[in-house]
C-alpha cells in the first residue's frame, strides 16, 4: 500500500479527554473544554498537519469538528465500524494511532456532514422528532389512565388525542359525569355512528388516582405540543433564511399539495419553500412522498445529492442495499446499520403497502407474500430512494402509472415464460 495523506492525524474522542496521534510523535492528550480544543487545533497546525480523521462518537465531535474546520484543516468524520481494532488491543492511545494509520493510507471513508443553515435546520427537525416521540409516550399514559378507570375510549375512538378525545378528557377532568353531555362534545360523525357505543364506553369507575394520572398525562402531552410548535417556528424561520433571495420557478407552486395525515408541521407554504430550494423539482410526485417527509430528507441530506456518484452509492449509504460478505461458497448479508435517512424511506414504503391504486404498493405486497414483510419494505424503500436520487440529480420526471400498469407488466412476463416453456417442451399455445 502507498500513503495517500502524508500529514495526517488521528483523534479518539471521549467525554472527558481527547487523544491525538500524529505520525512520528508521541500521543498527546487534551481535555474537552473549549480552550483545550482550541489548543488541540493549534498543536495540529504547529506539527504541519493538513488532514484529520476522527470517529463520529455521539455528539462529542460537534464542537471539535467546527473548531478544526475553522482552523483550515481537512477534517474527515468516519464511521466507528471502519476503525475497529483487533481483539485485546483496545485503548484510547492505540485507537488514535490506528485511526491515523488507516487515514494516511486512504482506508477510511468520509461521512456526510451538514453545513450552514442545513445543519441548523436538521437540529430543529431532529428535536421536533424527539418531542413527537415524547408526546406519543404520554398519549399511551392517557390511554392507560382511562383503562384503569374502565373508560373504554381507546376501543371506540381511533385516536384518543384527536379533537373529540381531547374534548372528552378535558370535560372528564373538569368534573363532567353526565354521559349525554359528554357524548355531545364529540364530532357529529362520531355521534351518528357510535353514540350507543360511546355511552357504554364512558360509563367508567372513576378513582382519584386515575383522574390524577390522566391529568398528569394530559398536561405532559400539551407541554410537548407547545414544544413542537416552537420547533415549527424555528424551522419556518430557517427556511425563510434559506429562500431569502429565491423565487418559485415558472409553472410551479400554487397547486394543491398532498395531504399530510400525521404530525403536520405548522409552516405556511412548506411546499413552496421546498420547490424554491430544489429549483422546481417536486418530490411529492413520487408515491409515498409528502411535503413533511420531503422536509425530513432535506434536513438530513440537503439538496445536493451529487455527493453520491450514483443511485447505488446513495442506497448503499442509506443501508437499503445488501453489503458484501462473501468467502468461498458462503455469501452472507452484511448489515450496514439503520441510518436515519434509510428509516424515513422505510416509513414511506410501509405506507405504500396498503395503497390500492399505486403500482409499487402491488410490488410490495407481492414481495411480502414471497419474502416476508421486512424484505418487502426494504426493497420498496430502495426503489423510492433510487428514484428520489434520479429526480433530484438528473431531473427525470416520474409518473405513477398505477396498479393496472404494474399488473400488465406481470401479465407480459408470465406470457413470455409460457412461450419459452412451450418451446422447450415442443408444445403450442392455443388461446381460449
Amino acid at each position: 500500500m502507498e500513503k495517500m495523506h502524508f500529514h495526517a492525524a488521528g483523534i479518539d474522542i471521549g467525554s472527558r479527554k481527547v487523544f491525538v496521534g500524529v505520525e512520528n510523535s508521541p500521543v498527546r492528550c487534551f481535555e474537552t473544554f473549549t480552550s483545550d480544543l482550541v489548543s488541540l487545533g493549534d498543536y495540529l497546525l504547529d506539527n504541519k498537519v493538513t488532514t484529520v480523521a476522527m470517529e463520529a462518537t455521539g455528539v462529542y465531535w460537534y464542537v471539535l469538528y467546527d473548531i478544526l474546520v475553522d482552523a483550515g484543516l481537512d477534517v474527515w468524520l468516519v464511521d466507528g465500524r471502519q476503525t475497529r481494532q483487533l481483539p485485546g488491543r483496545k485503548t484510547d492511545v492505540k485507537d488514535c494511532q490506528w485511526i491515523q494509520q488507516l487515514h494516511s493510507y486512504g482506508l477510511l471513508n468520509r461521512c456526510y456532514v451538514s453545513e450552514g443553515l442545513i445543519k441548523e435546520l436538521r437540529s430543529y427537525q431532529r428535536l421536533r422528532e424527539d418531542h413527537l416521540r415524547s408526546a406519543a409516550m404520554h398519549v399511551q399514559h392517557m390511554q392507560k389512565a382511562l383503562i384503569e378507570m374502565n373508560i373504554r375510549l381507546p376501543e371506540v375512538l381511533s385516536q384518543v388525542h384527536g379533537a373529540s378525545g381531547m374534548a372528552l378528557i378535558t370535560a372528564i377532568l373538569g368534573g363532567e359525569r353526565d354521559l349525554r353531555k359528554l357524548v355531545s362534545l364529540c364530532h357529529k360523525s362520531i355521534r351518528e355512528k357510535k353514540e350507543e357505543e360511546l355511552l357504554k364506553a364512558l360509563q367508567g369507575h372513576y378513582t382519584p388516582q386515575g383522574l390524577f394520572a390522566l391529568e398528569q398525562a394530559l398536561k405532559a402531552y400539551q407541554f410537548y405540543q407547545g414544544q413542537i410548535l416552537d420547533c415549527d417556528r424555528q424551522i419556518d424561520a430557517t427556511l425563510q433564511k434559506i429562500n431569502k433571495d429565491k423565487q418559485l420557478p415558472p409553472g410551479t407552486g400554487g397547486g394543491k399539495r398532498k395531504t399530510i395525515r400525521h404530525n403536520k408541521p405548522t409552516i405556511k407554504g412548506l411546499g413552496d419553500h421546498l420547490l424554491k430550494i430544489f429549483g422546481g423539482r417536486d418530490a411529492t410526485k413520487l408515491p409515498g412522498f409528502t411535503d413533511y417527509n420531503w422536509l425530513q430528507l432535506y434536513a438530513e441530506v440537503g439538496s445536493d445529492l451529487s455527493n453520491w456518484p450514483s443511485e447505488k452509492h446513495f442506497t448503499s449509504w442509506l443501508g437499503l442495499a445488501p453489503g458484501q460478505d462473501r468467502s468461498g461458497k458462503k455469501n452472507k448479508n452484511k448489515s450496514k446499520g439503520k441510518p436515519t435517512v434509510g428509516q424515513i424511506f422505510k416509513q414511506m414504503a410501509h405506507g405504500l403497502l396498503n395503497s390500492k391504486y399505486i403500482g409499487w404498493g402491488a410490488f410490495a405486497r407481492r414481495l411480502r407474500g414471497r419474502k416476508g414483510l421486512a424484505i418487502a419494505i426494504k426493497a420498496t424503500a430502495r426503489k423510492l430512494a433510487a428514484q428520489y436520487w434520479r429526480l433530484i440529480v438528473k431531473g427525470s420526471e416520474f409518473v405513477e402509472n398505477g396498479l393496472q400498469a404494474y399488473e400488465n407488466i406481470l401479465k407480459e412476463q408470465k406470457e413470455r415464460r409460457l412461450v419459452k416453456l412451450a418451446f422447450e417442451l415442443n408444445r403450442e399455445l392455443v388461446p381460449v
